[in-house]
């Protein structure tokens, strides 16, 4: 949420400057991400060259058809002469002005000079030229009561700094300007203004007939029906704290019901009354199968979980979330009726989920928004809207169930002050609840509307003191009471493996849970996901570490590696899943690249892994290998192109890793190398060929490897054959020729008694 200073302190009369209020929100309240600076440079030198002025004259230039000469008051003993190149203006037109050697938005110092033959000493100004929007269509008209010369910065915000403000969701009382004056009220125990709004009198007492058919998702529903509106553009000073409040300005009803929204936080929409089918207002559930056109363009489909404002004949709107197409306000409406409901969250928000239609007006009613807050915002948009298009307020109705009671919670003193650890004053409790709204009488605390969601508990009394104290907590070290400790096997494997990946050039990355597509059919869906993109918990760590390793290719890095130690989750057939944590790693080239790394963590492991022929979904079908409880093997070219991974249990490493390693000494004697190659059938796996071959071998077979894999003619069809290197030695004395024969000999009969491999020679 956008929040400009200068709106801020039209509710809350504070001298600190922007830093401190971020700075004390940030602490107690909620994250300001940032200060942002807005409009023209803000010394005082320069914001004495914007003034207003009055348009003397205006004509076209003698030398160019599509520019205006004009001359125009500054308050000043002579007219300036400006070139302009707007029309949307003429004599007699109150005007935002730049005078040479002023700087405008962008860093355009201006000076005078001479335009076609002309000299222009200065600039009449667009609002994006002093920062207050985008248009730069025509220049910005003011009200004609201001005077020539009044200083501009008095008339419109042309400095100013936005709050960036990130709130939790149990604050929607934090989603509106007025909502974060109170807070910084409190926090600097400053004076708050009233309510904002006055109501205006009243043109008529037309009856308005409003009906709700379902209280619990409408507790409340305030209309107001304006006659003769006249629909334009908004003034500066209304479009320039929407476009701050990072909205765009559309009309002056369309803004109005958005400025509300921004300043107190009750969601508003306006009908064009015209196109309303009968003077009655229904707020219904949806009709299976009923479907309405809203704003956007969109057909929606409906049903009976969707809440909807319907007139006599049709839905009007989605309750809360986006009205309907056909009822728009446009340039043409001439009577327009305001709603200022309250609805339900939970079942709105599921709504807005399920079309997938996020507003900001949803964004709030799925939080919680004040029933008691819809005839204040009713009451300042009347005003605004009376003011802004001359209308003339004729009809207004507050159809309501029994609103909620403000909790009554007890609070003792001595509670506060045990959980906090401090002694806070009881008049110092006192004020801080009073300065946030809360009333108290004899130990027991009213919470205010506002907060009727969220504050319901003793504690939750406590923690309001608490976020107001935090600068009194003292700096302690925790308690330390042993002077021992060690790791875990487990946090060893893991600082291990960290190690090791990172010694073999990979780099850590940290990918998120959530995805939108799994390789797992029975994957955990969210039944509500933040996104599209979000909403499987994934199986595997492979598409999360994939979707990185090629944005970095994308964007030019080479040689890309990375590896992650994450969960995954498994469905386990009950509410909660399997979640196991997994290392996996993603290089670029092939499968003989990955395996080099997955080899140099299992010898750091002092695993004896075993390689057997696997497949998984992701993978190059010929090119992958289960290997303990996980596998290795090069990525399929239709999921990822160039790349190499592995995924391996955790649990597993730990388990197989030794949990104490015993020296062996180093045999001195020479080994005696040989390669020999069997030819087996197409089923028969290496690694159980190299199991044989040691247990027939024995001690004396001190390495075996396989190096070379051949198919053809040769060795005949359903047939391959196996290379090994093999070395044969002892700790006692060098083998001989005729000792590492009988070694081979064992080799050789065993694998043909169990496998029928025949010796291959050549």
């Amino acid at each position: 949420m956008k929040v400009p200073l200068s709106w801020l302190r039209e509710y809350v009369r504070v001298d600190a400057t922007a830093r401190e209020i971020a700075d004390r929100l940030s602490v107690s309240t909620c994250e300001v991400e940032r200060v942002v600076e807005r409009g023209v440079p803000r010394d005082a030198s320069n914001l004495a060259g914007f003034r207003v002025g009055k348009v003397l004259e205006a004509a076209k230039h003698p030398n160019a058809d599509r520019l205006q000469l004009t001359k125009v008051d500054v308050g000043e003993a002579e007219p300036y002469q400006i070139v302009c190149g707007a029309w949307n203006f003429g004599a007699g037109a109150t005007v935002a002005v730049a005078l040479p050697g002023a700087t405008v938005a962008g860093g355009l110092t201006l000076e005078r000079r001479k335009l076609r033959g002309e000299l222009s000493e200065g600039m009449i100004l667009a609002e994006d030229e002093v920062g207050l929007g985008t248009d730069h269509a025509g220049i910005m008209l003011l009200d004609d009561a201001l005077e020539a010369g009044t200083p501009l910065v008095d008339v419109l915000p042309l400095v100013d700094d936005v709050l960036e403000v990130e709130t939790t969701p149990n604050r929607p009382d934090l989603l509106s300007i007025y909502g974060l004056a109170r807070e910084v009220a409190a926090l600097f125990d400053a004076e708050l203004a009233d309510w904002p709004g006055t109501e205006p009198a009243s043109g008529g007492a037309e009856a308005l007939d409003i009906a709700i058919d379902d209280y619990e998702g409408c507790p409340r529903y305030v209309a107001r029906l304006f006659r003769d509106v006249r629909v334009c553009q908004s003034p500066p000073w209304l479009k320039a704290r929407l476009t701050a409040a990072g909205m765009r300005p559309i009309s002056n009803v369309v803004d109005v019901t958005n400025y509300v929204m921004l300043a107190l936080g009750n969601p508003l929409h306006a009908f064009d009354y015209d196109t309303l089918a009968g003077p009655k207002i229904i707020v219904r559930r949806a009709h299976d199968g009923e479907q309405m056109r809203t704003l956007d363009g969109q057909v929606r489909d409906l049903d009976s979980r969707d809440l909807l404002i319907a007139d006599a004949e049709r839905a009007v709107a989605i309750a809360g979330i986006m009205g309907g197409e056909e009822t728009e306000v446009t340039e043409t409406t001439t009577n327009v009726l305001l709603e200022a409901a309250n609805f339900e969250p939970v079942s709105l928000l599921h709504s807005s989920e399920r079309l997938a239609l996020r507003t900001e007006g949803s964004n709030r009613w799925e939080k919680g928004v004040d029933p008691y807050l819809a005839p204040i915002a009713a009451r300042l948009a009347t005003q605004l809207i009376v003011e802004l298009s001359g209308a003339t307020w004729t009809g207004d109705a507050d159809v309501h169930a029994e609103l909620p009671e403000r909790p009554r919670v007890e609070l003792r003193p001595e509670r506060v002050d045990a959980l906090l650890g401090l002694d806070v004053p009881r008049e110092t409790q006192d004020g801080i609840l009073d300065r946030l709204g809360f009333e108290r009488s004899n130990g027991t605390v009213t919470v205010p509307t506002w907060r009727a969601r969220d504050v319901t508990r003793e504690i939750d009394l406590v923690e309001e003191i608490a976020r107001f104290e935090l600068n009194e907590v003292p700096f302690t070290l925790p308690v330390r009471r042993e002077l021992f400790g060690r790791l875990t096997h487990e946090q060893r494997v893991r600082r291990e493996i960290e190690d090791v990946l990172v010694g073999c050039g990979l780099t850590e990355a940290y990918t998120p849970s959530l995805v939108a597509q799994d390789p797992d059919a029975n994957a955990l869906r969210l039944p509500l996901p933040l996104s599209s993109d979000q909403s499987l918990l994934r199986t595997t760590l492979l598409p999360s570490l994939l979707t990185a390793a090629e944005r970095n290719r994308e964007v030019g890095n080479s040689g890309v590696a990375l590896f992650e130690i994450a969960r995954v989750y498994l469905p386990s057939g009950e509410e909660l899943p399997n979640e196991r944590w997994r290392v996996a790693g993603v290089v670029e080239g092939g499968y003989a690249d990955v395996k080099g790394v997955a080899d140099a963590l299992f010898e750091a492991l002092k695993i004896d892994a075993r390689y057997e022929r696997g497949t998984q979904p992701l993978l190059h079908p010929g090119k992958a290998a289960r290997v303990g409880n996980g596998w290795v093997g090069e990525v399929h070219p239709g999921v990822a192109s160039g790349w190499g991974a592995f995924e391996l249990e955790l649990a597993w490493l730990a388990e197989a890793m030794p949990r104490r390693v015993l020296y062996e000494d180093v045999i001195t004697f020479p080994s005696v190398l040989q390669d020999l190659a069997f030819v087996v059938d197409e089923d028969v796996a290496a690694a159980d060929l190299a199991d044989a071959m040691r247990a027939a071998a024995g001690p004396e077979l001190r390495e075996v490897s396989v190096f070379d894999e051949y198919r053809g003619a040769q060795v005949g069809e359903g047939k391959r054959s196996l290379a090994f290197r093999v070395a044969f030695g002892s700790p006692e004395r060098t083998l001989t020729d005729e000792e590492a024969a009988a070694v081979r000999g064992r080799i050789v009969s065993a694998l043909a008694e169990q496998f029928g491999a025949a010796i291959r020679s050549g």
